[in-house]
């Protein structure tokens, strides 16, 4: 062989190593870095698109796909301490022609903070209700999906917009007089007792309280890199006195049990999705609501837990859109009758 063709190999070797092994220099030293590269990505894959709506000097940030068309538009609001790139892979099974924005929720992410706004249900609700006026959202009525958190302030929008929808999806909200306690429950418990001096399980602070928040959530084990736990990590300690007042106003007594208190006047058609597995919420929550709507849809997922759109991404996409249709289906078949 030449030395021109050794010089080509040798050059075509350094041109392919490089990239690695800065891959493997950020997976080492930087894997935050890493994690927002990667939430990036996938957003380009599926063809999400971040846009801000400005309105009276408070910024949100969202992601959309697909523009309004036949079936109603779809916005998702995710769980505490999370943000917007929390449904991407539930967004994955949807189809690509349907309208969808995932708003990242007050003061989470690329949301503005500020130290005066009001984090409870209550306040979150008003934002979101100036988010969807901001960008005329509710021109028709849209279908409104909500995790944990976010699926407390969708049912309590749903109580006080109505008629800004046409649908509501609720994915183990709290919010509701349980009738069963859960693991989380207990571990309140206990760091109530400690005057706080423990940490908030949904608030980790090391690799290691990461890992067992995971769990914690989680009915299927994730096998979850050291490295990418410490990332994990990182991307959150920044914000987690943030998370910590956050937490304290949802749990607060105006807050704690605001769905619970507003659920009967839900009139937008209902459909409760939760994990028999729940450890942060109780499954029984799920039977709660249809005692109190017992037109509601209930859908109970085997072997899942609290973080249905981790867990079950596929199936969750699909009872979603199954729902949207069975709703429109019905509203096509009532005009039909009354005409």
């Amino acid at each position: 062989m030449d030395q021109d063709m050794v010089n080509m190999f040798a050059i075509a070797a350094g041109t392919l190593a490089i990239p690695l092994l800065l891959f493997m220099a950020s997976f080492m030293l930087w894997p935050s870095s890493l994690i927002k590269v990667y939430y990036w990505y996938w957003r380009r894959t599926l063809g999400l698109q971040v846009r801000y709506a400005d309105c009276g000097g408070y910024r949100f940030c969202y992601s959309y796909r697909g523009k309004p068309g036949l079936r109603p538009s779809v916005l998702m609001l995710h769980d505490f301490s999370a943000h917007k790139d929390t449904w991407l892979p539930m967004v994955k099974y949807l189809p690509k022609h349907l309208h969808l924005l995932c708003v990242d929720m007050p003061g989470h992410e690329g949301t503005t903070r500020t130290n005066t706004d009001d984090y409870s249900v209550q306040g979150q609700v008003k934002r979101i209700r100036q988010f969807v006026e901001a960008i005329r959202l509710n021109r028709k009525p849209f279908h409104l999906v909500g995790t944990s958190m976010g699926g407390t302030v969708a049912g309590v929008y749903a109580a006080c917009h109505p008629s800004d929808l046409c649908g509501l999806t609720l994915i183990c909200p709290v919010g509701l007089k349980n009738q069963i306690g859960s693991k989380f429950d207990s571990q309140m418990h206990e760091v109530e007792h400690s005057q706080y001096t423990l940490n908030i399980p949904l608030i980790p602070s090391t690799p290691e309280e990461m890992e067992e928040m995971l769990k914690l959530c989680s009915h299927v084990r994730f096998r979850v890199p050291q490295q990418i736990l410490q990332g994990l990590v990182d991307v959150r300690i920044p914000h987690n006195d943030f998370y910590h007042e956050v937490f304290m106003e949802i749990m607060s007594e105006n807050s704690k049990y605001v769905l619970h208190e507003h659920i009967q006047q839900i009139t937008t058609p209902l459909q409760v999705i939760w994990g028999k597995q729940d450890q942060v919420v109780d499954v029984s929550g799920a039977a709660v609501v249809a005692e109190a709507l017992p037109g509601c849809r209930v859908d109970l997922l085997e072997n899942c837990g609290h973080s249905v759109v981790m867990e079950r991404p596929r199936q969750t996409a699909k009872l979603i859109l199954d729902f949207i249709i069975s709703q429109q289906s019905t509203e096509s078949a009532s005009t039909k009758k009354k005409s």
